[in-house]
């Protein structure tokens, strides 16, 4: 029995294989119910799954572990769920939640809603039933009707918790876990738990155990159970590394949270030499004499036809039902047997099965994450043999070993292989996989690229038409078969070359950033973008240097920042980067204040500083921003340094004054 006086009483995720501990059936269905490496309701996998198999007909309850309500009136209860609809019968199905003081001999209903329409849901309930207030009491959540009327049923994320007058909830940090070098936004979901609205509070993000807290105050008017996310004014600089980044609420409405125990989120993110733009996969197993592949296909052609530029996509087709599809092969079954796929229609997204046919919502988010590898590719055909010729590059951000390369040369439409299901005309038919159906192996290095090239005759497989192809490439982890990007190659180009050996260096007291590198071993690029920290700072440069000649961009605090230089080619086609690094570069670039002395310059053991105005503090770095010697003034105007025990070097010396900072530069001997 769960016993609890305030705060959360239950909260499952189901992360687990099966029901968690404590959950039991009462009713029939007992075997509708399982967990599923589903993530339908809105949740992250796994998820609570009531199944249409076994037909079951009546009411099912799957109650909770008993909790002690003594002195508690009522309780909130928050899930999401996703009502997959079977409208063939035009039934009408029901859930609700229910509560039993009598081990479950009498249930009272706290809620119910019909639902007759496919869709997700979030349900946010306050439960008042005659069981409140009692010592042992279950919860149960329940089907009522004929799971005929169903496909399957979702749920996820389940909180029942006592409703304080003030509760906010870190519902979820929204940065992404993927992040590059430099600065980063914080972005943060509140969900208000509480009776009363929230109209103001004060949060804070820190790296742990590297930085300090950065607060700022933020203004809404969310009521209960309303969710809304925010962003810090303050951005976050990452290094490169695994960080635990911590978002705490420290105080609501100008008081204290009556529930702290939600305050805070912590968030493992990775932070590499950067970042690009993911590409979502999908890959669709169908067939011509499967009759509901017809509904899975026209759906999927929408989805496609809407977003043109954010998916990838191999359709690959399979031997059944019946005599199966005409344009099968073995290598369409080497993926089959890698997924483990068992019937038709059946879609993979990133290499993860999803929902049939894919929802819009899911490719967005998906197309919404970043990714460390790029791909970049291009193609030409030559009709006189009727080959195809494939450069692919990859490019990562990171240092990953033991991924599996995948080329797939499809046909975007064919039309000979009809089957017995009606359809006339099929998309993006894989008719090779180039290297092998089983990929080809790589280990990539950070800030390296990696080219694979094949020459392929067409007339080998069930092409109908060399200029109607399209070569799909991917990148997948061979253990969790996540696809970590992938990308169609442009079509009948020659290749997108990359530039090489970006040489970074800048010069003189006032530091500029020098740029230089080396044309692409082929073609001939229109210009050149720089992008500094994933930020493009200089597009269509000419030539092969750039010169930050104003020193505007923000680079010279001390910290490393990683350059890129892309290669662009005519219809705005994109090499994958090279990249470069800039370390421990300070700007010491002068409050002009001619009454400002500091000498002997270089200098042996005292240093002297005199200025016309109040000097508050001066400080020394060494190079690498490390601090120094710390020295506050004696009297207004001047301070003397004591630099005798620093080593010989290159040092910088922050002035605070009155009037502003200056930094310069010394040399100790």
């Amino acid at each position: 029995m769960i016993a609890q006086n305030r705060g959360t009483l239950l909260q499952e995720s189901f992360d687990g294989k099966s029901l968690p501990s404590g959950w039991s059936v009462f009713g029939g269905g007992n075997k509708n119910w399982s967990v599923t490496a589903t993530d339908r309701a809105g949740g992250t996998p796994n998820e609570l799954d009531f199944f249409w198999d076994p037909i079951f007909n009546g009411t099912s309850r799957l109650a909770m572990p008993a909790m002690d309500l003594t002195g508690i009136s009522s309780v909130a209860i928050s899930f999401k769920h996703y009502f997959d609809y079977y409208p063939y019968y035009n039934g009408v199905c029901t859930i609700g939640v229910a509560t039993s003081s009598d081990n479950g001999a009498t249930w009272h209903t706290g809620w119910s809603q019909d639902y007759n329409e496919v869709g997700k849901y979030v349900v946010n309930e306050v439960i008042e039933t005659e069981d409140m207030g009692k010592e042992n009491v279950l919860i149960c959540l329940y089907f009522q009707g004929s799971t005929n009327d169903i496909n399957s049923w979702q749920f996820d994320d389940f909180l029942i918790f006592k409703q304080e007058e003030i509760d906010a909830d870190v519902l979820s940090i929204n940065t992404s876990d993927r992040l590059g070098n430099g600065n980063n936004d914080v972005t943060f979901t509140v969900r208000n738990l509480g009776k009363n609205n929230i109209t103001t509070f004060k949060a804070k993000y820190q790296i742990e155990g590297e930085s300090e807290y950065t607060e700022e105050t933020f203004t809404t008017d969310l009521e209960t159970f309303a969710t809304e996310q925010f962003t810090f004014e303050t951005p976050l600089f990452t290094k490169v590394g695994d960080h635990k980044l911590n978002v705490e609420i420290t105080s609501v409405n100008d008081s204290n949270d009556n529930y702290i125990d939600n305050n805070i989120k912590v968030k493992d993110i990775e932070v590499r030499l950067g970042t690009c733009q993911r590409i979502p996969m999908i890959e669709h197993f169908s067939s011509s004499t499967c009759f509901p592949c017809v509904f899975t296909n026209k759906n999927m052609d929408t989805l496609t036809s809407n977003n043109i530029g954010k998916y990838t996509y191999v359709k690959y087709p399979m031997n059944g039902p019946g005599t199966g599809d005409p344009y099968y092969t073995s290598e369409c079954g080497t993926r089959r047997n890698y997924y483990n796929v068992n019937n038709v229609p059946m879609i993979f997204l990133d290499g993860k099965n999803t929902e049939d046919p894919l929802p819009q919502e899911k490719l967005d988010r998906s197309y919404n994450t970043t990714s460390f590898i790029d791909i970049r590719g291009s193609f030409n055909v030559n009709e006189a043999d009727n080959s195809i010729n494939v450069i692919a590059d990859f490019f990562s951000y990171t240092d990953i070993d033991n991924v599996v390369a995948y080329i797939a040369v499809n046909e975007k439409a064919t039309h000979k292989n009809i089957g017995s299901n009606g359809e006339t005309e099929f998309h993006h038919i894989m008719m090779k996989m180039l290297g092998s159906a089983s990929g080809i192996k790589l280990n990539l290095e950070a800030g390296k690229h990696q080219s694979l090239g094949f020459t392929h005759d067409m007339t080998t497989t069930n092409m109908e038409e060399l200029n109607d192809l399209e070569v799909a490439i991917w990148i997948q982890d061979p253990k969790t078969k996540e696809i970590y990007n992938s990308r169609f190659a442009y079509e009948y180009s020659d290749h997108v070359y990359p530039a090489q050996n970006l040489n970074v260096t800048t010069t003189g007291d006032e530091p500029k950033l020098q740029l230089s590198w080396e044309a692409p071993t082929n073609g001939t690029p229109d210009g050149y973008n720089i992008i500094i920290d994933g930020k493009l700072v200089k597009a269509n440069v000419k030539g092969l240097t750039f010169t930050d000649n104003a020193s505007v961009l923000d680079v010279y605090d001390g910290k490393t920042h990683y350059i890129e230089v892309v290669a662009i080619y005519p219809n705005n086609r994109k090499s994958v980067s090279i990249i470069g690094e800039i370390s421990n570069v300070v700007n010491i670039n002068e409050v002009k204040d001619n009454q400002c002395r500091i000498y002997p310059n270089p200098v042996n053991d005292r240093l002297y500083v005199e200025a016309g105005t109040e000097i508050n503090e001066v400080v020394v770095y060494d190079v690498f921003g490390r601090l120094q010697v710390t020295e506050t003034p004696s009297h207004q105007g001047n301070v003397v340094i004591d630099v005798e025990n620093l080593k010989s070097g290159i040092y910088f010396v922050k002035i605070n004054t009155e009037k502003g900072n200056i930094v310069k530069r010394i040399i100790k001997q």
